[in-house]
């Protein structure tokens, strides 16, 4: 019970990071394009925390992160340049008054932000982790086989065959087979 309660407390954290990131790509894209934000949202249901950013923006956390949203000025209705819905003092801050293609960028801008998050946990984990596998150690060697003959011994570390590092078994492994069915020398660096 307590696994499966870890486990769904780690999927709505994550949840709320992903939709956080999301939503922050929209709000940044739609500030620097110009246009006026009224809420900032991350969650659904009644709001846990609201409060007024100097920017003037409102701030809103809700207790259930499996959504979000950016309020902008104008986007209620992608026509209200056709309704005058907007004043005209505020027509420059708003959403349906820019053009398309800032519109596309707002709109796009979440998406990319969890692609751009994709990318930077994928970077983060193989930097941490490196590349996983086991070191090409050898475990043993058959008294009397080629190998033996040939001077491996058990500890060796095979570093490279016929010149291609190897960092892991399954390189030595790839390297060998693309050798096989060729006869000749088989170069290893331990």
């Amino acid at each position: 019970m307590l696994d499966f309660l870890i486990s769904v407390i780690a999927l709505l954290v994550t949840l709320g990071i992903l939709v956080t990131i999301h939503e922050f790509g929209h709000f940044w894209v739609a500030r620097r394009c110009g246009v006026k934000v009224l809420r900032f949202s991350i969650g659904f249901g009644k709001a846990v925390k609201s409060w007024i950013g100097r920017d003037g923006v409102e701030y809103v956390i809700a207790p259930i992160p499996l959504g979000g949203y950016v309020k902008m000025l104008g986007q209620e209705d992608t026509n209200a340049a056709e309704t005058g819905d907007v004043p005209v003092s505020q027509r420059h801050l708003s959403f349906a008054y820019k053009p398309l293609w800032q519109r596309m960028a707002i709109v796009a801008a979440g998406p990319i932000a969890n692609f751009l998050l994709a990318i930077f946990v994928y970077w983060i984990i193989h930097v941490g982790y490196g590349v996983s596998g086991i070191a090409p150690v050898i475990q043993g060697v058959v008294e009397d086989s080629p190998a033996f003959a040939a001077g491996l011994r058990e500890g060796d570390e095979i570093l490279a065959v016929d010149g291609e590092e190897t960092i892991i078994w399954q390189h030595v492994t790839l390297q060998m087979l693309a050798r096989l069915g060729e006869t000749g020398e088989l170069n290893l660096t331990i």
